[in-house]
């Protein structure tokens, strides 16, 4: 659930007191897996779910809170905010995203957090993570993207620190490519270092790339996928129709990605199938992406109590029948133009030690 914020950063995310209703409702529904990131709101997230859990009381030992960091976090309500996370260098924000150590990788001992040359960002991050969510500890810490422009041996030596510290429990990935997923797993492995166990991936009907490389990957490693955006910002629960008249389609840039010529015909499908089976398009879409080799749980964002019923109504064993119509849809309509429709932003630059001589 990464709906909770500050409207004046997107005018459809959720306040205080409506993410609070929203937490009860799903911890009271059996959920208990809740995700956010420190940019989301410029922590505005994490501050509502940490009320939202303080006042609830609920049990630490039984709820895993997830968080992200790396990328940049500028001043709530900043009018140009956006441009900022795309060029932070320009804005003096240059040492507040990434995945960098800020220090050699390579230290002849161990360093603690009391120590100067600790990773600084990661080291920032996390601690600020933990006071915003009012815990002693985060459960599953992702990088929120592949920072090319700190080697990978830093990011990783830096990461396992902070879980010695106690502060992590778990380390998991989020949106990028998998020959980068694999080289860093590979390095933590290899070296003794804590690896990832989740990838946080964009995966939904609307957009699988992620079947050509990450997913093979992830099942090379044991690793689960918790796909983000399993509902495409909302496309994939609503008929195409009834799109333009809601607040996120007005407002939401990143529904972009989604423009092209298959996506209102896939929609279009979805929306035949659901009216036969008797049930929801957001069930459907869900019961796919669950249908999918190594996809755990993906990461649900529903707005209202009554979203967040329907889609735990889902029907446990999707019929088969459905799930291939909607195969044989893809193959039909996305397949060969899938790969420029969603590129991952990146972070810094490619390092001079990569770079061909």
């Amino acid at each position: 659930m990464s709906l909770f914020g500050d409207p004046r950063v997107m005018p459809w995310l959720l306040g205080e007191k409506e993410g609070y209703e929203l937490v009860q409702a799903a911890y009271e529904r059996g959920i208990q897996t809740f995700d956010t990131a420190n940019v989301y709101s410029s922590g505005g997230s994490e501050r509502i779910l940490g009320n939202a859990i303080k006042k609830l009381n609920l049990p630490r030992g039984e709820i895993v809170i997830m968080t992200k960091l790396g990328l940049p976090m500028p001043p709530l309500g900043d009018p140009d905010a956006l441009e900022k996370c795309k060029t932070p260098e320009k804005f003096g924000l240059i040492n507040q995203h990434g995945t960098s150590r800020k220090v050699r990788p390579y230290l002849s001992y161990s360093p603690s957090p009391s120590d100067p040359q600790y990773p600084k960002h990661i080291f920032d991050a996390v601690k600020g993570s933990l006071e915003r969510l009012q815990v002693d500890y985060i459960d599953v810490l992702h990088c929120h993207r592949f920072d090319a422009g700190t080697p990978i041996e830093e990011t990783m030596h830096a990461l396992h620190d902070v879980v010695k510290a106690g502060w992590v429990r778990y380390l998991a990935m989020s949106s990028c490519w998998a020959y980068q997923f694999h080289a860093m797993q590979n390095y933590a492995l290899a070296h003794g270092l804590t690896p990832f166990i989740s990838m946080q991936n964009h995966y939904n009907l609307l957009y699988r790339e992620e079947e050509r490389e990450m997913l093979p990957t992830l099942r090379l490693f044991g690793v689960g996928s918790t796909p983000w955006s399993p509902l495409a910002k909302g496309l994939l629960a609503r008929p195409v129709d009834a799109e333009a008249g809601s607040l996120r389609s007005k407002t939401d840039p990143g529904l972009l990605m989604y423009k092209n010529d298959a996506t209102p015909v896939i929609i279009s499908r979805l929306e035949e199938i659901a009216k036969r089976r008797g049930i929801s398009m957001a069930q459907v879409s869900l019961a796919w992406l669950m249908s999918r080799e190594g996809v755990t749980a993906p990461i649900i964002g529903p707005s209202s109590i009554a979203k967040l019923e329907d889609l735990l109504a889902m029907p446990v064993v999707p019929p088969s029948a459905y799930l291939s119509e909607l195969e044989s849809r893809w193959r039909k309509e996305q397949r060969a133009s899938v790969a420029e429709s969603a590129p991952y932003p990146r972070i810094g630059s490619i390092p001079d030690r990569d770079k061909k001589k």
